[in-house]
């Protein structure tokens, strides 16, 4: 059971290249910063949401953790940078571009941060089908640091709201 007084969750998403294979290879890196077994949810592929016009759509999953007890939000957000940067991630030059890896550390335990590097909880997760479905699957009724709905709950609101922003999300087929 996926807790936050022990998990770290992490938003996982690839639209470059083979987003399959990176997404499910980010499951096995992710291993190296959790003293458990990773919990993965499966894979979805989802509709790019403010993105530049013809950017392909995105396969994105989540994975939960159990940090080390010595690290941080922040050095585990530098980790994921760094397999970020591993799997060919440039530099930004346009807003939401198409990336081979993005990792969001959408919550690190019980844990808050309010700075420029980083927010935890993540200020968005709960807007967001492609995090919210895959969470779903793997911690339903886990409530998010701020929010007073479980996941299950928050995504049932998300679905009853004719939201043009949040484009369809839906579940990758095993044999691919």
């Amino acid at each position: 059971m996926i807790s936050l007084d022990r998990h770290a969750i992490i938003a996982i998403g690839a639209n470059l290249g083979d987003p399959v294979a990176t997404v499910q290879t980010a499951f096995h890196l992710l291993q190296r910063f959790s003293t458990e077994p990773v919990v993965a949810s499966s894979l979805w592929r989802s509709d790019p949401v403010d993105c530049p016009p013809g950017s392909p759509p995105f396969i994105n999953a989540v994975a939960a953790i159990v940090p080390p007890a010595a690290m941080t939000p922040e050095l585990l957000l530098g980790e994921l940078q760094r397999l970020e940067l591993e799997a060919g991630r440039q530099p930004k030059k346009v807003l939401n571009e198409a990336r081979p890896l993005d990792l969001d550390l959408i919550v690190f335990r019980c844990e808050t941060r309010q700075s420029p590097a980083l927010a935890l909880p993540h200020p968005r997760a709960q807007l967001r089908r492609f995090v919210l479905a895959p969470l779903e699957e793997i911690a339903p009724g886990l409530v998010l640091p701020g929010q007073a709905l479980c996941v299950r709950a928050l995504l049932t609101a998300l679905e009853e709201t004719p939201d043009g922003q949040q484009a369809s999300v839906i579940p990758v087929a095993s044999d691919q």
